[in-house]
């Protein structure tokens, strides 16, 4: 993609706003995940009963979180799809023009 003025320009300033933003949730939704993974292996190596069992809802935690960033994903190659088609019919409209 080309920055520049117009509506391209603020194509590319928002596809970037939303790749920055949807790039931070991914990476805090992993920090997450990093502490309860660390909690889960505490929790599984201590044997202890009521340890174990809170594992169970530690791991639905963790998958969901694995759901949202999976989905977050999705919604970012879906955004870049959408501004490479917009960004290439800008480009064949001024090459017409």
């Amino acid at each position: 993609m080309e920055g520049g003025s117009g509506s391209a320009g603020q194509l590319d300033g928002k596809v970037m706003q939303t790749f920055q933003k949807s790039f931070v949730q991914v990476q805090s939704i992993l920090d997450h995940n990093r502490v309860l993974i660390n909690e889960i292996n505490q929790n599984h190596e201590s044997k202890v009963p009521d340890n174990l069992s809170r594992n169970v809802g530690l791991i639905r935690e963790l998958n969901d979180n694995i759901r949202r960033v999976v989905d977050l994903y999705a919604d970012l190659s879906v955004s870049f799809s959408k501004s490479m088609e917009a960004d290439s019919g800008h480009k064949r409209s001024r090459q017409q023009g």
